[in-house]
C-alpha cells in the first residue's frame, strides 16, 4: 500500500480539483502547486505551499521552468524501497513526493481554433506536466498518479476506506492510463507538426485515438468490438435511438453517409453489406428514397438509409414501412421523430453538416500492418470527359454518365452500375468477372421490373474484352462511362461503334475493394 502524505497539483483542466484538494487537506495531506492551480487552491481556501517555496528555486522562463528540478523529481522518482535511494534523499535534502495529480495543457483544443498561430501551438506544448506524470507513473508502486478528473471520487473513496492508502494494483492501473495520455498527447504534436509541413506520410506515424462507445458485438456476435475517434476530428456519430450499435452497423453507416454525402442534395443511399442496394436524387427526400429503394427492394429490407438532407414525416412513414437498420441524415423534423419513436430498434444518427464532415485519409489494417491512403473523393467534371465512340452524347445522356460514374465508384470492384440520369436501375458488385457483373446488374434489374433500355452504364475500370460491351449492348443499355486504359481498348471501342453505343472514358479508376 502506498501512504499518501504529500500531493503535487498542477492541472489545466481543474474540474473537481478544489475539492479533491479539500478532501486532501483535511485529512492531513501537504499539497504543492504552481501558477493557476495554486491560485485556484488559495481562492478555495485550501492550505497550499508553492513549489518555489518547496524547491527554494524561482519559476523562470515566464513560468516554462518551474518543477523541473532535483527536489521535485527525486521525490517522484525515490523508491523508498531502496536502501540506497533513501539515503542519496535524505544527503540531498529530497522528500518523497507521493501523489500527482497533473492534467496538461489543452494542446489539442488549441491547435483546432481556425485562428491558432504556430506560436500559440507551441507555447501550448507540455514540457512539465508530463515529466511529471512519466516521473511519477513509472514509479508506480511509491506514487499514485491522477491525471483524469473522473479517477478523483473513486481515489477519495480507497483513500478513506484504507486510512489514506492506496493500493499498489490502483497505483499501477492509474500510471497505465498516465502513459495512453502522454503517447496520445506526443501523437498530436507530431501529428500538429507533420501536418503544418505538408508531409503526409511520414518515416514514423502515430495515430492518437479516443475511445468514443463500446459496440455492441464485431462482425460477429462472439467477436468484441469499439469505436474510436481521433483526437483532432470529433466524431458526429451519436445515435438518437436505436439498439446498441454493432461493428457492421458502423461500417454501413460510415458507408451510406459517403456515398450520399458527395452527391446533390436530397440523394438517398441504401446501404447493405458495404454495398450500395440503391442510389438516388430528386426534389424531395422521400421521392429520392422511393428511387433508390425501387432499385432492389429486397436487399433494401434490412438496410442502412443515408441521407443528404432532412428526414420530413412523409419520408420518415415510408421509410418505416419496412425493417431497417438505421438512418443517417443531416436532420431529422420533430414530426419524422415522432413516427420513428414507433420503431424504437431503428438507429437513428444526425450528421449536421454532411457537406464538411468528410476525413481524409482512409486505414486499412493487415494482419502485419497498416495501410494508408487518401479517401477517393475526386470527382470528374463532364468538361474531363473523352468521347471515343462515334455516336456522340446530347447533354443529357451527359448527365446520366454523370451520374452513372459517380454511383458505381461507391460499388464494390469488380462494380457495374446501370441507372437513368437520377436513379440506379441494376448493380452488379463484388464480382470476379466484369462481364459477370454486367449481366448480374441487368438480372438484378430485371427481377425488380425495371427496364435498362436506354440506360446509363458506369464501370468503374475499364473493359478488358469486348464481352462486357457484347452484354450492355444485348440488354439494350444506351450509354457507357469507364476509364478506359486496356490494351484492347481499340477493340472495346469497336464493339460499342457496332452497336450503337455511346462510350465516354474518364481517365481515372475507381476500385473498390
Amino acid at each position: 500500500m502506498i501512504q499518501i502524505k504529500r500531493a503535487l497539483v498542477s492541472v489545466s483542466d481543474k474540474t473537481g480539483i478544489t475539492e479533491i484538494c479539500s478532501f486532501l487537506a483535511k485529512n492531513g495531506v501537504e499539497i504543492l502547486s504552481t501558477g493557476g492551480t495554486y491560485d485556484a487552491l488559495s481562492k478555495a481556501g485550501v492550505p497550499v505551499k508553492k513549489v518555489d517555496e518547496f524547491t527554494g528555486f524561482p519559476e523562470i522562463l515566464h513560468g516554462r521552468v518551474k518543477t523541473l528540478h532535483p527536489k521535485i523529481h527525486g521525490g517522484l522518482l525515490g523508491d523508498t524501497t531502496n536502501p540506497d535511494h533513501v539515503k542519496q534523499m535524505d544527503a540531498n535534502g529530497i522528500v518523497p513526493i507521493t501523489l500527482v495529480i497533473v492534467n496538461l495543457y489543452p494542446f489539442v483544443k488549441t491547435v483546432m481554433k481556425p485562428d491558432v498561430t504556430l506560436e500559440d501551438a507551441i507555447e501550448n506544448i507540455d514540457i512539465g506536466g508530463p515529466s511529471m506524470l512519466r516521473s511519477a507513473a513509472k514509479n508506480h508502486k511509491n506514487v499514485v498518479v491522477l491525471i483524469d478528473p473522473k479517477d478523483y471520487e473513486s481515489f477519495q473513496k480507497e483513500f478513506t476506506t484504507n486510512s489514506g492508502k492506496i493500493s499498489r494494483e490502483t497505483a499501477f492501473g492509474y500510471a497505465a492510463k498516465v502513459f495512453s495520455e502522454t503517447a496520445s498527447y506526443d501523437s498530436a504534436i507530431s501529428t500538429y507538426f507533420n501536418k503544418r509541413l505538408g508531409i503526409k506520410y511520414p518515416d514514423k506515424i502515430t495515430f492518437a485515438f479516443n475511445k468514443k462507445q463500446k459496440l455492441r458485438y464485431g462482425e460477429n456476435p462472439h467477436q468484441d468490438a469499439a469505436f474510436y475517434e481521433p483526437l483532432f476530428l470529433k466524431s458526429q456519430f451519436e445515435a438518437l435511438q436505436g439498439k446498441e450499435l454493432s461493428f457492421n452497423n458502423m461500417l454501413d453507416f460510415d458507408a451510406a453517409f459517403h456515398v450520399a454525402s458527395l452527391l446533390p442534395k436530397n440523394a438517398v443511399s441504401i446501404v447493405k453489406h458495404l454495398n450500395p442496394c440503391g442510389i438516388a436524387f430528386g426534389e424531395t427526400v422521400l421521392e429520392s428514397f422511393e428511387l433508390a429503394r425501387k432499385t432492389d427492394p429486397i436487399s433494401a429490407f434490412g438496410g442502412i438509409i443515408g441521407i443528404h438532407g432532412r428526414v420530413e414525416k412523409e419520408a420518415a412513414e415510408e421509410i418505416t414501412k419496412n425493417f431497417v437498420e438505421g438512418v443517417i441524415a443531416e436532420s431529422f423534423s420533430n414530426d419524422a421523430l415522432e413516427i420513428f419513436s414507433k420503431k424504437p430498434n431503428i438507429r437513428l444518427i444526425p450528421i449536421a453538416k454532411f457537406d464538411e464532415a468528410l476525413d481524409e485519409l482512409d486505414l486499412r489494417s493487415l494482419h502485419h500492418g497498416l495501410l494508408i491512403q487518401n479517401r477517393d473523393y475526386d470527382l470528374i467534371t463532364k468538361d474531363k470527359l473523352k468521347i471515343v465512340s462515334k455516336k456522340q452524347p446530347t447533354e443529357d445522356d451527359l448527365e446520366g454518365l454523370m451520374f452513372a460514374w459517380n454511383c458505381v465508384k461507391f460499388i464494390k470492384s469488380n462494380a457495374i452500375v446501370y441507372t437513368d440520369q437520377n436513379s440506379t436501375l441494376g448493380i452488379g458488385a463484388g464480382q470476379m468477372s466484369r462481364v459477370d457483373s454486367v449481366e448480374l446488374g441487368a438480372m438484378k434489374a430485371q427481377k425488380v421490373g425495371l427496364s435498362v433500355v436506354g440506360s446509363y452504364v458506369g464501370s468503374d475500370a475499364f473493359f478488358p474484352f469486348r464481352d462486357g460491351i457484347d452484354a450492355i449492348a444485348k440488354v439494350g443499355a444506351k450509354a457507357i462511362i469507364q476509364p478506359g486504359g486496356s490494351i484492347r481498348d481499340e477493340e472495346v471501342i469497336q464493339a460499342a461503334d457496332e452497336h450503337g453505343l455511346i462510350m465516354v472514358f474518364t481517365g481515372m479508376r475507381h476500385f473498390r475493394h
